[in-house]
């Protein structure tokens, strides 16, 4: 089948499955439908870009299933103006996806293989407003600000209290957390003073977050 076609096809398919699942924001399934996410996934993936699995990417990462990744950044509720940190690039696709809605989306990676790739992904679409950066996720992003939004890829084994000085007040943080050894929540988070109200919103399947810089990939 034709990218083109994968395109046209699965981006309908998926509409089909978030408005049953209650994701109807139009700004945000446009930015989806100008942002092909087959230009994000690893070549022999192609033809599963819009499916609802999970696809390994380089240096053991993976993206979320295309089902998820809108469902994530739904939750996120992300409005032009915003300025935005994501903590996991992987692909870029987020990064792209969220760049058509705010004024600014920062990501940051331990890895450089991934920074490199999301970089030139995001440059092919023409999207400036996003700057991707090698860093350690678990520092944030230091001497840029605060944001109005966040958005962890990677899972946390506590509340990140440390987010807060990076966030506006009423700024909200969307991060997965360990709940168990088996189990783990997207949870969101809003800043409401100095402290984060907590508010579960669906099971996931993440990573933990890993400190410092990778080495070598």
């Amino acid at each position: 089948m034709k990218t083109a076609m994968i395109e046209r096809e699965g981006f309908a398919s998926l509409v089909l499955r978030l408005r049953a699942q209650g994701v109807t924001d139009l700004d945000l399934l446009t930015a989806c439908e100008q942002t092909p996410r087959t230009q994000f996934v690893p070549s022999q993936f192609v033809s599963e870009a819009y499916s609802s699995r999970s696809i390994p990417i380089d240096c053991g990462s993976f993206m979320e299933g295309a089902d998820q990744a809108v469902r994530i950044l739904s939750k996120l509720q992300l409005k032009p103006g915003h300025r935005v940190l994501e903590i996991g690039t992987g692909s870029g696709y987020l990064t792209a996806v969220m760049a058509r809605i705010a004024e600014r989306v920062f990501s940051v990676d331990r890895f450089r293989t991934l920074i490199s790739g999301a970089q030139e992904r995001v440059d092919s679409l023409g999207l400036r407003n996003a700057i991707v950066r090698q860093a350690d996720g678990m520092n944030g992003m230091q001497g840029e600000g605060t944001f109005d939004r966040i958005i962890a890829t990677a899972a946390f084994s506590a509340v990140p209290r440390f987010y807060a000085d990076q966030l506006v007040h009423g700024g909200s943080m969307i991060a997965p957390m360990v709940i168990d050894e088996e189990n783990c929540m997207m949870v969101r988070l809003t800043k409401t003073g100095s402290r984060f109200e907590r508010e579960d919103l669906f099971p996931v399947s993440y990573l933990p977050l890993v400190p410092h810089i990778a080495s070598y990939l």
